[in-house]
């Protein structure tokens, strides 16, 4: 055989290879791109909670003046919320980032439960059309989130699927592509407990 065909075999074969890499390369590049828009839907969501709860503090310092501790906490954690937001925002998909948020989320969620427990006992508070309206808006926040958050967590899947795959698994690494994404994982339970008040 000539050296010129085996030349040409060779850089037929190289030509495919790097074919076959830069589709793997787009591919990847398009999952976490879908991952990465997916979360900013939860950003938007969780920055349109974090922007209620101090109206929430508000229309509730009124009628519960001695529960000061209460109202700090709940401020203090929609703060550690935002901040971790920010993280996370910076860094979809980041272990780190995402597990930090999450725990965030969880505190926010406790603090105001305990708030929402609070509020059961003043009556007037209750009855309030600011109370009523926020909490209504909060609840429907919440469904928003639980809705973005498992639409981010399945672009996550088709992601890390795709990037564990053969032969994906093999070039990912070269790619950038070196670790899986994390899921965004909250405590349901918690979440969804808080906003529901009876009025």
């Amino acid at each position: 055989m000539s050296p010129w065909i085996i030349l040409a075999i060779v850089l037929g074969v190289g030509l495919l290879l790097v074919m076959y890499g830069v589709g793997i390369y787009n591919r990847l590049v398009m999952l976490k791109n879908r991952f990465e828009n997916a979360f900013s839907q939860i950003e938007v969501q969780l920055k349109r909670r974090y922007d209620l709860i101090p109206n929430l503090v508000e229309t509730v310092k009124g009628y519960i003046k001695h529960e000061r501790e209460t109202l700090e906490a709940v401020i203090n954690a929609r703060n550690q919320a935002v901040g971790g937001l920010q993280k996370a925002a910076a860094k979809p998909g980041d272990p780190a980032a995402m597990q930090a948020l999450a725990g965030a989320e969880q505190m926010l969620s406790g603090t105001l439960g305990r708030l929402f427990a609070l509020a059961e006992a003043y009556p007037d508070l209750k009855a309030n059309q600011n109370m009523a309206q926020l909490t209504e808006e909060l609840t429907s926040t919440e469904n928003r989130v639980a809705f973005a958050r498992q639409a981010y967590n399945d672009s996550v899947t088709s992601y890390n699927i795709y990037r564990q795959s053969f032969p994906p698994v093999v070039f990912a690494g070269l790619l950038g592509h070196g670790t899986d994404a994390e899921f965004l994982e909250f405590d349901t339970q918690a979440i969804a407990e808080a906003p529901k008040v009876s009025f």
